[in-house]
């Protein structure tokens, strides 16, 4: 019993990054994120012409898209108002009538992966609170509660230390963090897009810098507030 409540800690210590990330990513693709971006100063305008609200209507159907249980046609389906087309020459589209497509196939494909990889995250990260909730009461109940909050504060001062050097690292070099990412997550080409098209026009690097700071803002808060909390040792 005593090496599996080592391991049941260590096993806590180590979801508490991840699940503090993934909460971050969660108000990303809420709501408020996009509300609050569009309108922070010095955020980059649309060379391509996308006013400020056309912007704010385009990103959140885009947000809704990864919440809902839509297939991709939620999106293929979407069309320029009548009279307007896609920036840039239409050459990923396949005849001219297309060039009012919103998307492409290659955005398409791309918001395609994102909403895999996003419903995958979502999923591991309610599963891990639940088991880090369950693991909990259990603690509660027996003599095991110290030890538990130990592993929070743990995971929640590995949290500040791994945020901490991710914003470092941010600051000297997001460009190669950006790249990173997508390496990580998404096959060679499949991210990348000129600047006329809409994913890049609603969400340039200005956009991705922000939410890399809010997720590293939340999971920093979130650190911290657990490294305080499981490190006081319960009266009684």
């Amino acid at each position: 019993m005593h090496i599996l409540k080592i391991i049941l800690g260590w096993l806590i210590t180590l979801l508490v990054p991840v699940v503090l990330v993934l909460i971050g990513v969660q108000v990303l693709i809420s709501p408020i994120f996009i509300q609050v971006e569009y309108r922070m100063p010095g955020f980059p305008a649309d060379s391509y012409g996308f006013t400020n609200e056309e912007r704010l209507y385009w990103a959140d159907i885009s947000r809704k898209y990864l919440t809902n249980r839509e297939g991709i046609e939620y999106l293929a389906e979407l069309r320029f108002p009548d009279g307007e087309q896609a920036a840039g020459d239409c050459r990923d589209y396949l005849s001219p009538r297309d060039c009012g497509n919103f998307y492409n196939d290659r955005e398409l494909k791309h918001m395609l992966d994102v909403k895999i990889v996003a419903r995958y995250a979502m999923s591991f990260m309610w599963g891990s609170i639940i088991v880090m909730l369950g693991l909990g009461f259990w603690a509660k109940k027996s003599d095991w509660w110290d030890n538990y909050k130990g592993a929070l504060s743990r995971g929640g001062w590995i949290t500040v230390g791994l945020i901490v050097a991710l914003m470092v690292y941010l600051v000297l070099n997001f460009n190669q963090l950006f790249v990173n990412f997508h390496q990580i997550f998404f096959a060679d080409g499949t991210w990348m897009f000129r600047f006329s098209d809409s994913l890049i026009r609603l969400f340039p690097v200005q956009f991705w810098r922000d939410a890399f700071i809010w997720v590293g803002v939340i999971a920093l808060g979130g650190g911290i507030a657990l490294g305080y909390w499981g490190s006081r040792k319960s009266s009684g």
